[in-house]
C-alpha cells in the first residue's frame, strides 16, 4: 500500500512538472516583414528559374515547401484572378478583384494598383489569421511577377 501511494505521487509530480513544461513552451515567432519579403523575393526566384506554370503548381500545392508559419505565396493577375493561393485552394480560380477586408476595403485592387506603379510595395487590411482564428491587422509584401500582368504577394500578421 504504501509503495502503491509513492508511485501515485511520483506519478502526479511527474505530470505537474511535464505540465509546467509545457506551459513555459513558447508559441512559434510570427514572421517578420523581412521574412515576409524574403520569402516572396525567393518565390519570385523560383519563378524564373522553373516558370510561372511549374512555379505556380508548386505554390498552390499542400507539402508544405511553401508555408512558413503564417507564410505563403498568392498569385493573382492584374484582372483580379487568384492564380495561387497557397492555403485555400478554393480561391483559384476566382476574380479577387472586389475582395475586401472587414472594414471595407478593397485589399485586392490596392495590391494591383501598387504592383503595377511601384512593382513592389506594402499593403495593410485587417484578414482572418488562420492560426488564432481571430481577425487581425495584416500586411502583405507584393511583387510584381516579371514578364506577367501578375502580382505575388506574401503578407505577415501584426
Amino acid at each position: 500500500m504504501q509503495f502503491m501511494r509513492k508511485f501515485i505521487l511520483l506519478v502526479l509530480l511527474q505530470a505537474l512538472m511535464a505540465g509546467a513544461a509545457f506551459a513555459q513552451a513558447k508559441p512559434a515567432a510570427k514572421a517578420t516583414e523581412a521574412e515576409a519579403k524574403a520569402f516572396a523575393e525567393k518565390a519570385i526566384a523560383h519563378i524564373k528559374a522553373v516558370g510561372a506554370e511549374k512555379a505556380y503548381a508548386d505554390f498552390n500545392a499542400r507539402d508544405g515547401k511553401w508555408t512558413d508559419r503564417e507564410l505563403y505565396v498568392i498569385v493573382i493577375a492584374f484582372d483580379g484572378t487568384m492564380r495561387v493561393h497557397g492555403t485555400v485552394a478554393a480561391l483559384v480560380g476566382k476574380n479577387e478583384t472586389e475582395r475586401r477586408d472587414m472594414n471595407g476595403k478593397l485589399m485586392t485592387a490596392e495590391m494591383i494598383e501598387v504592383a503595377k506603379t511601384k512593382g513592389t510595395g506594402w499593403v495593410d487590411y485587417v484578414w482572418p489569421n488562420p492560426v488564432t482564428k481571430k481577425f487581425e491587422p495584416k500586411s502583405t509584401y507584393v511583387i510584381r511577377v516579371p514578364g506577367a500582368d501578375a502580382f505575388l504577394g506574401v503578407g505577415i500578421y501584426k
